[in-house]
């Protein structure tokens, strides 16, 4: 049988964005439009399914490493931000991935039934969110042509 930890992450998260857009459970909000993902970016995200892939990544984040909360997704969906423009003269700073963006998306994916709230430790995966990972994986691993991945099928 196949699991997640089969198949590349990027393949896994696009082929999990197109199943969650086809069940019409999570659905981007009026004002993704208007904001970024992150204190260290200048412009919202540009992707027409945006929404999707990163519930689909959020989901999968869960899966691996959960039960996790909102603060540690954020600090792994963050990134640096530049001291200066015009003088390099200090290091990159680290900055945090937007929480209302991941809240918004583990609510949804919540109501949809694929994550669960685990009282003080965040949120983890529950059983029709670990099979929808596992079948569309075993999707994926059918539809790539990689040859280190045959051992796997």
């Amino acid at each position: 049988m196949t699991t997640l930890y089969d198949v590349p992450a990027e393949d896994l998260n696009e082929a999990v964005a197109e199943r969650l857009d086809e069940e019409d459970e999570v659905q981007e909000p009026d004002w993704l439009k208007f904001t970024k993902t992150g204190v260290g970016r200048e412009l919202p995200p540009e992707q027409d399914d945006f929404w999707q892939i990163r519930a689909a990544s959020l989901l999968r984040k869960v899966a691996v490493d959960g039960p996790t909360g909102v603060g540690a997704l954020r600090t792994a969906y963050g990134g640096t931000k530049q001291g200066s423009n015009r003088y390099v003269v200090r290091p990159n700073q680290t900055t945090d991935g937007s929480g209302k963006i991941v809240r918004t998306a583990l609510q949804q994916l919540e109501e949809a039934g694929y994550v669960q709230t685990a009282e003080g430790e965040g949120r983890r995966i529950t059983p029709d969110g670990q099979s929808l990972l596992d079948d569309v994986a075993g999707e994926v691993l059918e539809d790539l042509d990689r040859p280190e991945l045959e051992r796997y099928a």
